[in-house]
C-alpha cells in the first residue's frame, strides 16, 4: 500500500465527498466508535469475510483510496503492489494482514502503522476491509469532464507578456499532498510565492512548451492550470477529467506549443484530449482491452505520459495491459494511434539525453521497455531489479559505457545502468550495463543533473528510519567508490517525532542545488531541504506551517526542457 496513492470517495469512488469525514465525526461525537452490534453492518457475498460496519466500510474505502489504491488497484487486482482480492486475502486472515500492514517490507511496502501513519484500529479495520469484495466505481463521461470545468481568468482577460519578476525558470512546484495543494517556491529566495489550492495529493506537475503554464493533477482526478505570467501566478482554469488520476502532459512538437493537454486517469481507465489554455475536453479514449499476454483486463490504468519532440504524438502507457500508444494528436477527429506492445506493468519513465527514447519501467515484469519515438516502435527489453521505479530516470554519461539512463527499484537495493547509444557506443546501447547496490529497497527516485558529478538516490518506502530518512549520493566518475549517505532530515531539525521521510532529489536550474523533501505525517512538522551538490552539505532549510506533507518537486526549466 504505496503513500503515494489516493482519492475520496462517493458511492464506492474518488470524487471528494464526505463518507471519511463523516465516520469520523461520528466517533468524534460519540467519544468512540458505536459497538458493531448497535449499527448496520456491511453485507459481503463471501460469509468467510470478517464483520464489517458500514460506517467503517466508508471509512475504509476512504483510506484504500488514499493509500493503497494507486499500487494495488482500484479493484484490487495488482500492479506494483501485490493482487488483494477476497480470494487471495481471505486465506491469509486478518491477523496475518495486520502484521504486514503494520510493519511493510523491504520490497516498497510502507509500515503504516510503526511510522505513525495509520493507528492500530486503522489497522484492524483495512486488514478486514480488504476482505471484502471491492466496490465497482461509475464511469466518468465526456460530458462530467465538462460539467466539472471552471475557468476563473478567461483567456482574453490574461496577460500578454509576464507581469512579475520572479525568475520563472527557478520556480520548484512542491507538492503539499494530504492539504491538496502546491506550495511554488522561488529558488533563487526560497521564498513561498503563493500557496495554490489544486486537487488531493498532486502526483506531478508538468509545463507547457513556452514555459507559461503549469499543470498540476491530484490523486482525485482534480486538474489546475496555473498561469506563472500572472503577478501572483495562480489557478486560471481546472476539470476533473474522471475519480482517479496520476498523469498530464502537454504537446511539445513545432507548431503545436502550448494548445493540447493529456491527462490519463486510473478509474475510469481512459485519457482525455483537452485544449491547452482552457482544459476543455476534446476526446476520451478508453484504455480497456488485451494485456500483451493476450488476457483481457478490465483496469488498465494510464501512467506516465510523455509529449513527443519528433511528431505530434502523446507517449501513452497503459499499465496493466502493457501497451504503449504512440497517440498522434494533429487529427482530433481522425484519431491515428499506434500501439506497442512491452510488458506489465508500465509506470514511471523519462527520456534518454538525446530526447528521442523513452524509457518506462515495466515494474511487475522487473523489466525497463525502450521506445524509439521517432520510428515509434519497441528498441528494447532490458532486464533489470526487482520492481524498478526510476521516476523519470536519471541521464550521465559513463566513463566507460558514454550516455547511460540509470534506474532505482522498489523492491531491490540495486541501482542499474542501461546504456543509451546506439551510434557511438552500439556495444553497450539497451543493455543493463553495470547494477551496484543503494542503501535498500524502497526507492522511488533517482537523480542527476548534466552540470553535476553526483548521482542521488532516494529510500522513503524503506521501514527502516535510518534508511527512509536519509540519501545515498554517488560519484558518477567513480561509481565503485560507494555512495556517500546524508542525514537530511537530521539537517530540517524538526522538532517531534514525524516518519522524516526523504523523498525525491530535485535539481534547480544551475545544477548545483538538490532540493528533498522530508516527509511526515499531516500532523507534524515537515520541510525542504536544500544540499549544496558540490559539497554533499546542507544548505538551507524551508519551514513553514503552510508546508504540509511536502513530497513530489518539480523545478520549471528541468521539468519543461526534460532535464534529469
Amino acid at each position: 500500500m504505496k503513500s503515494f496513492r489516493i482519492s475520496a470517495l462517493a458511492q464506492g469512488v474518488v470524487l471528494a465527498t464526505l463518507p471519511f469525514a463523516a465516520s469520523l465525526a461520528l466517533a468524534d461525537a460519540a467519544g468512540s466508535p458505536p459497538a458493531q452490534s448497535q449499527q448496520e453492518m456491511h453485507k459481503n457475498s463471501d460469509p468467510k469475510a470478517p464483520p464489517i460496519t458500514k460506517v467503517e466500510f466508508e471509512r475504509a474505502k476512504q483510506i484504500y483510496f488514499e493509500r493503497c489504491a494507486g499500487c494495488h488497484g482500484v479493484l484490487r487486482k495488482g500492479a506494483t503492489g501485490k493482487p488483494l482480492t477476497p480470494d487471495i486475502t481471505l486465506g491469509k486472515g486478518t491477523d496475518y494482514l495486520k502484521v504486514f500492514i503494520a510493519y511493510g517490507s523491504p520490497a516498497g511496502m510502507p509500515n503504516w502503522q510503526t511510522s505513525g501513519e495509520m493507528s492500530e484500529q486503522d489497522v484492524d479495520l483495512m486488514a478486514r476491509y480488504i476482505q471484502q469484495e471491492p466496490p465497482t466505481p461509475p464511469e466518468f463521461s465526456l460530458a462530467d469532464i465538462e460539467k466539472s470545468r471552471k475557468i476563473y481568468l478567461p483567456v482574453e482577460k490574461r496577460p500578454t507578456k509576464k507581469m512579475n519578476n520572479y525568475n520563472l525558470e527557478n520556480i520548484f512546484s512542491v507538492t503539499l499532498r494530504d492539504s491538496g495543494e502546491v506550495a511554488l517556491i522561488d529558488g533563487d529566495s526560497k521564498q513561498i510565492i503563493n500557496i495554490i489550492k489544486t486537487g488531493y495529493a498532486v502526483h506531478i506537475s508538468r509545463l507547457s512548451k513556452s514555459g507559461r503554464y503549469l499543470y498540476v493533477i491530484g490523486r482525485d482526478a482534480r486538474l489546475n492550470l496555473i498561469d506563472l505570467w500572472l503577478p501572483k501566478p495562480d489557478n486560471v482554469a481546472e476539470v476533473k477529467v474522471g475519480l482517479e488520476a496520476r498523469s498530464v502532459e502537454t504537446s511539445k512538437f513545432k507548431g503545436f506549443e502550448d494548445k493540447i493537454a493529456v491527462a490519463g486517469t486510473y478509474w475510469p481507465p481512459q485519457f482525455v484530449i483537452m485544449d491547452g489554455d482552457t482544459l476543455k475536453p476534446r476526446k476520451v479514449v478508453s484504455t480497456r482491452g488485451m494485456t500483451v499476454d493476450n488476457e483481457y483486463h478490465p483496469e488498465p490504468r494510464v501512467a506516465s505520459i510523455v509529449g513527443s519532440h519528433y511528431k505530434p504524438e502523446f507517449v501513452i502507457n497503459a499499465k496493466e495491459t502493457g501497451k504503449i500508444m504512440m497517440v498522434d494528436y494533429s487529427d482530433l477527429n481522425n484519431l491515428k494511434t499506434t500501439t506497442i506492445d512491452s510488458a506489465k506493468f508500465l509506470h514511471d519513465g523519462g527520456f534518454d539525453s538525446s530526447g528521442r527514447y523513452f524509457l518506462v519501467a515495466a515494474n511487475a515484469s522487473n523489466k525497463i521497455a525502450v521506445v524509439d519515438t521517432k520510428e515509434d516502435k519497441l528498441a528494447a527489453l532490458v532486464d533489470v531489479g526487482k520492481i524498478p521505479h526510476p521516476g523519470r530516470g536519471a541521464n550521465f554519461v559513463h566513463p566507460k559505457y558514454g550516455p547511460v539512463w540509470s534506474t532505482s527499484h522498489l523492491g531491490s537495493e540495486d541501482v542499474t545502468l542501461i546504456g543509451t547509444d546506439p551510434v557511438k557506443h552500439p556495444q553497450y546501447a539497451w543493455k543493463a550495463v553495470a547494477t551496484f547496490k543503494g542503501q535498500g529497497g524502497g526507492s522511488l527516485f533517482i537523480k542527476t543533473h548534466p552540470k553535476s558529478k553526483n548521482l542521488w538516490v532516494d529510500t522513503p518506502l524503506n521501514p527502516d528510519a535510518k534508511v527512509s530518512q536519509s540519501v545515498a549520493v554517488y560519484d558518477i566518475n567513480n561509481l565503485a567508490k560507494g555512495p556517500q549517505v546524508v542525514d537530511v532530515a537530521a539537517c530540517a531539525k524538526l522538532a517531534d517525532d514525524g516518519a522524516k521521510r526523504v523523498v525525491q532529489p530535485e535539481y534547480n536550474k544551475a545544477g548545483d542545488e538538490v532540493w528533498f523533501s522530508v516527509w511526515s505525517a499531516k500532523n507534524k512538522e515537515s520541510a525542504i531541504v536544500v544540499v549544496d551538490d558540490k559539497t554533499r552539505s546542507c544548505k538551507a532549510v524551508i519551514k513553514d506551517k503552510r508546508l504540509i506533507t511536502p513530497t513530489g518537486k518539480f523545478n520549471v526549466y528541468n521539468t519543461q526542457h526534460d532535464v534529469y
